[in-house]
């Protein structure tokens, strides 16, 4: 299993960095990336001390773990300027936090952060045609989440991807112990999304792939 969404007390999770990657060796996982919320206020806080521990981390419980970050609810018009920033920082995974229909986040969001330097859009909710073009053109993942609420709307994502041949990854948003998935749940939620088993497995090649770019990125 490869999960490259992810909350620590960094931000909104429960469990320090440590016993967040020590429980997802014990199910299995062979990656995970930790992507706390963040914005302009906390960047230069959460970044530099995930990419301080993510190699030892790594070593210690036997899976890949990369540091990344999760924009959330940034005005559209600095979304490009935050994942510079957080490139520059040292983020191995940039995820977006996109509108969700479950949440207020700016409209504009989606398609600020498809224009932008970023690994991932999170759970898009009812993303647009332009949308998933523009993601497929320039390499952006959608993601299938396993997160209530935000899961509401993965069945149309998977329909819109499809559509335009955007590439799609499936992630938990884990922000606690029980979060935390094994392959075969990911399957299953892929499954229930309308995925194909093809789809599914090229969502996992996604993942990899941008598991290898990040820990490149990261000089891992």
């Amino acid at each position: 299993m490869i999960d490259l969404h992810s909350h620590t007390v960094f931000s909104d999770g429960e469990l320090i960095p440590a016993e967040l990657a020590r429980r997802a060796a014990a199910n299995g996982y062979r990656a995970l990336a930790i992507t706390d919320h963040g914005d302009f206020s906390n960047l230069d806080l959460i970044i530099p001390r995930l990419v301080q521990t993510a190699r030892s981390l790594s070593e210690g419980h036997g899976l890949t773990v990369v540091a990344g970050i999760e924009l959330t609810h940034v005005p559209p018009t600095q979304i490009a300027e935050a994942a510079v920033k957080a490139r520059e920082l040292g983020a191995g995974v940039v995820l977006v936090h996109g509108e969700t229909i479950v949440e207020p986040v700016p409209e504009g969001t989606n398609l600020a952060a498809l224009q932008a330097d970023v690994d991932i859009l999170a759970h898009p909710g009812l993303v647009t045609d332009e949308e998933v073009i523009l993601a497929a053109e320039r390499g952006i993942a959608l993601e299938i989440t396993h997160r209530g609420g935000h899961s509401l709307t993965n069945g149309h994502v998977v329909v819109k991807a499809r559509e335009a041949g955007a590439s799609l990854v499936v992630s938990t948003d884990a922000h606690s112990p029980r979060d935390l998935t094994t392959l075969d749940l990911a399957r299953k939620v892929a499954q229930g999304a309308g995925m194909t088993e093809a789809e599914f497995s090229a969502s996992q090649l996604v993942s990899e792939q941008i598991v290898q770019k990040a820990v490149h990125r990261q000089g891992n």
